[in-house]
């Protein structure tokens, strides 16, 4: 036990607040995000597209056992999604940590990660209005339009059609959700620096988020041209 709390007391985590405003703004960025992936599914009726593209060409059971191991890692996605979104927003939080200290401003690291799980409601949104836009306006949708479509982005004004898939992802980044995003974070920044001149907070934004956004498109991109 002694060992435990000398690793714990390394680690910077303080146990008398593990359950503090940020963990439960957390579990609830987490329950949203599961509860409206359910309806998403139940919307755009993904179980019976995903049954209807094993069917060709196989037997009825092979297709059951198959849509069987789909779910169940779906189920195993729903796992991940805690994961990746306290990944996510705490590798946010410390890029705009760096930011911060670049241009010479003091703001805890518990404020930081505060700050971008509030913004990252914002993608909730995303979430909540792409199966009932795909559901109303893109008639005879299958998975490959589900996975492409991104509301509100360059992506979807532009459309995929003779558009190389390496060069899909940056043009759906490029959308409405993300410029709010950026503005919500720099609006909270300046908020916590109590800043009255300079708007510093979309200073320290563009100069850390930016590049680390654009190092993650540009990877992706890297990626998608190698596998396709």
């Amino acid at each position: 036990m002694k060992i435990l709390s000398i690793i714990i007391l390394n680690l910077g985590i303080n146990t008398n607040n593990m359950f503090d405003k940020n963990y439960k703004l957390f579990l609830i960025l987490c329950v949203i995000a599961f509860l409206f992936s359910e309806i998403s599914i139940a919307i755009l009726d993904i179980n019976q597209l995903i049954y209807n593209d094993l069917i060709y060409g196989l037997s009825e059971d092979r297709v059951n056992e198959l849509f069987a191991e789909t779910r169940k890692w779906q189920y195993i996605g729903y796992i991940l999604i805690p994961l990746l979104l306290y990944l996510k927003t705490n590798l946010i939080a410390g890029i705009l940590s760096l930011g911060t200290f670049l241009f010479n401003r003091k703001v805890a690291y518990r404020k930081l990660w505060n700050i971008v799980l509030k913004a990252e409601f914002i993608f909730v949104f995303v979430i909540i209005i792409k199966p009932i836009f795909i559901h109303f306006f893109v008639p005879d949708y299958s998975l490959t339009n589900i996975q492409i479509f991104y509301p509100l982005s360059l992506l979807s004004i532009l459309g995929s059609e003779n558009l190389d898939p390496w060069f899909q992802y940056p043009l759906q980044v490029i959308n409405v959700f993300e410029l709010v995003y950026w503005i919500v974070l720099a609006f909270l920044l300046d908020k916590a620096l109590k800043a009255e001149k300079g708007n510093p907070g979309i200073k320290i934004v563009a100069a850390s988020y930016g590049p680390a956004l654009l190092i993650w498109v540009v990877s992706i991109m890297f990626f998608t041209l190698n596998i396709s």
